[in-house]
């Protein structure tokens, strides 16, 4: 009987591990990166979009703000001007506006925002999806409180 209990077991943990491989092989890199930007698109894409984590909170309790984005139906890459609007598939870059400045920046790295020296306090951090051209696709904001510094804790 021990041993008939010990291959239902084994039989139900190679099942668990089998099915767990499907799962996580069942999504393509299609699935995940969107088509392949060798080929243009011959179909109308999917508005593009931008999705804003909030700050991470490690370093934000240390006065560091690391804000982690990513573009949907949209490649982060510095290419600008007319003509890269007619690239297939879509291509663009965004813009950041840091508590409502009347300026902005425009980061085409598609890296983590770092935001450092920012006073104690509440704070708003809009990112803008844009075009080759600078023109607004989406957009996102995200809200964020960095704290006091310790003085204790910063010698």
């Amino acid at each position: 009987m021990h041993t008939r209990l010990k291959r239902i077991a084994l039989a139900i943990c190679t099942i668990a591990i089998a099915s767990y491989a499907f799962t996580a092989t069942a999504q393509t890199a299609r699935d995940i990166l969107g088509p392949a930007a060798v080929v243009p698109l011959t179909e109308p894409q999917p508005p593009a979009k931008i999705i804003v984590d909030p700050p991470l909170a490690e370093p934000l309790s240390r006065g560091m703000v690391f804000i982690q984005y990513r573009a949907v139906n949209l490649r982060i890459v510095p290419v600008f001007g007319p003509k890269a609007v007619e690239v297939s598939p879509r291509i663009g870059h965004i813009h950041v506006v840091v508590d409502g400045a009347p300026w902005h920046w425009a980061d085409a790295s598609g890296e983590s925002l770092i935001l450092v020296g920012l006073p104690a306090g509440p704070h708003k951090v809009e990112v803008i999806l844009a075009n080759p051209n600078h023109q607004p696709l989406d957009r996102a904001v995200v809200e964020f409180v960095v704290p006091e510094k310790d003085a204790a804790k910063s010698h």
